[in-house]
């Protein structure tokens, strides 16, 4: 990714769009006005033992100002009620500005939102009545822990989201059990033991993204998507990324298709000796996989019979929050740093992921850590988000261009990959899509796009919650809900008019319409690997065990 949009030349843009706009601008300021002077003279007039007066209601679900403290305070209600004014004011005022441009607009909501996240005066010793309270209760323990807190997260050079030393990777993380059965310098593949007697003939080979570690497919027994696929009777091959050093730095988006995607699938048709698989793509994974179906197919291939594509995107048309980081600018400042070789470091990548929601990713553990002093507790998902991994240069910068900035994927015959032109309506396997209704990363509406490029037929499972809440969703827990909706409607918005709510995850489900792709049944495969590639290390591999610098 690009680095973050330069504050001071957005707020300029912001500045000279209202220029031309003064009375819109004197509207809203005296709309400002209003509230605030309403609000002081609510607070002047409360007594002892009355109510809040609400004249700023908090946002739905924003728990920053859920204590009672917030409340019970006229001051620090004052204060919570006045920045939510105030936020609402700059919201209303970058909506309002004159601008066409959608990455320009984009840019001033994103500026805006950081500036207004910072802001809050949860974040602030003097302004959280929850920080002295709890300095209270403790005696002053929790200032003491907290400056314990920050100090160790400096040294770390991140944010603790979770007590680290709970998880380790291969211990209680990523321990389904399985082997290696054939690496080079990109990936590691791993073939897991079987859980049933019996088997699908056709195996399935899973790839993930290569920006994230793989185990967010596995990551315990109980929420783990990999297990889940062995117990439905699959035998399950897994790409396992390096985390790129200096040695991969030369890597190129080609060879993660050809070295990546496509050896996976060669590797896994010789150990089970069939000639067609079945194949997952996760992410940037499931773009990767769908450019490597394009390039088999432009070489008369035909080794995948389906397809499962999770919150992936194929048309880059509207890619979110994510396109305030990728212009012109930045994609040539990277192809003349990194473009010819380097890394784009994971400490970046994560940067920019958790800007995209400070307040769930920065903020709060900033308050949490630091200023109530309180150390976060275990959570599986949040270790593997702090365990970030470095991309070669070479790769980033093809990428950001190609999809991001010109999107040239959706264009038959634009892109040359591998040697081959391409096209992915000659990716004609069926296909089963899910995206999620809360990603701020993949927006739902954006990867439905990816139904009309696609040469077969489309089956579209919308999942409630975020980019890998929604994913990671057991179905043993029973828990959210998902839509569907078998139109082929060329419209996002129509398709979720029409579709249903069912209760639950939606992993059930895609394991039935997997199932009638297994090419029937054999007895399961207990030898893993073959003599052309023997097992080596067992699952998980040492590959996602490196870490990145």
């Amino acid at each position: 990714m690009s680095s973050a949009p330069d504050p001071s030349s957005s707020v300029k843009a912001w500045m000279e769009a209202w220029q031309p706009q003064g009375e819109a601008l004197a509207a809203l300021q005296n709309e400002w006005r209003e509230r605030h002077a309403t609000l002081w003279q609510a607070m002047l007039a409360r007594r002892a033992g009355d109510a809040s007066p609400v004249v700023a209601p908090a946002e739905p679900g924003d728990k920053r100002f859920s204590h009672s403290a917030w409340a019970e305070s006229p001051i620090f209600d004052y204060l919570r009620q006045a920045y939510r004014i105030n936020a609402d004011y700059l919201g209303k005022a970058v909506e309002a500005a004159p601008v066409t441009d959608g990455q320009t607009k984009g840019r001033m909501r994103f500026i805006t939102r950081q500036l207004v996240d910072a802001m809050a005066p949860s974040n602030f010793v003097a302004t959280n009545p929850e920080f002295i309270q709890k300095a209270l209760e403790t005696q002053g323990q929790s200032i003491t822990q907290g400056i314990q807190n920050l100090i160790a997260d400096l040294e770390k050079g991140r944010i603790s989201m979770t007590d680290e030393s709970a998880f380790e990777v291969g211990r209680n993380l990523a321990i389904t059990p399985g082997a290696v059965v054939f690496e080079n310098e990109l990936m590691q593949l791993i073939q897991y033991a079987p859980l049933t007697d019996k088997v699908a003939k056709r195996p399935f080979v899973m790839v993930p993204p290569c920006i994230n570690k793989y185990y967010i497919l596995d990551l315990q027994p109980e929420n783990s998507f990999v297990r889940y696929a062995i117990e439905q009777g699959h035998t399950v091959f897994l790409v396992s990324w390096r985390n790129a050093k200096a040695g991969q730095a030369h890597l190129t988006w080609d060879d993660y298709i050809e070295r990546g995607v496509l050896k996976a699938f060669e590797v896994a048709k010789e150990i089970c000796a069939v000639e067609r698989i079945n194949a997952l793509g996760f992410c940037v994974g499931g773009t990767l996989i769908s450019s490597a179906l394009a390039v088999m197919r432009a070489r008369g291939g035909d080794d995948v019979v389906s397809l499962t594509l999770l919150t992936t995107l194929l048309d880059f048309s509207d890619p979110g929050e994510l396109g305030c980081f990728i212009d012109e600018a930045s994609v040539v400042a990277r192809e003349n740093t990194i473009g010819k070789g380097g890394l784009l470091m994971g400490r970046e990548l994560a940067a920019v992921f958790s800007a995209l929601r400070a307040n769930d990713l920065i903020w709060q553990y900033v308050v949490g850590n630091y200023l109530k002093g309180i150390r976060p507790p275990p959570f599986d998902l949040l270790y593997w988000n702090s365990d970030s991994t470095n991309l070669p240069g070479p790769f980033a910068a093809w990428y950001l261009r190609n999809m991001y900035l010109e999107n040239n994927l959706r264009v038959p015959g634009k892109l040359t990959m591998c040697g081959v032109k391409t096209d992915l309506g000659k990716v004609d396997m069926p296909a089963f899509i899910l995206a999620t209704r809360e990603d701020h990363i993949v927006p739902w509406q954006t990867s439905y796009l990816g139904r009309k490029l696609l040469g077969g037929k489309t089956t579209f499972v919308l999942g409630a919650s975020g980019h890998i809440a929604g994913v990671i969703n057991p179905a043993a827990k029973n828990k959210r809900s998902h839509w569907v909706n078998d139109s082929q409607t060329a419209s996002a918005d129509e398709w979720l008019a029409g579709a249903a709510e069912v209760k639950g995850s939606w992993w059930p489900r895609w394991a039935e319409w997997l199932k009638q792709f297994g090419d029937g049944e054999v007895a399961a495969r207990g030898r893993l690997g073959s003599k052309a590639h023997p097992a080596g290390e067992p699952a998980p591999g040492r590959y996602v065990k490196e870490k990145a610098a």
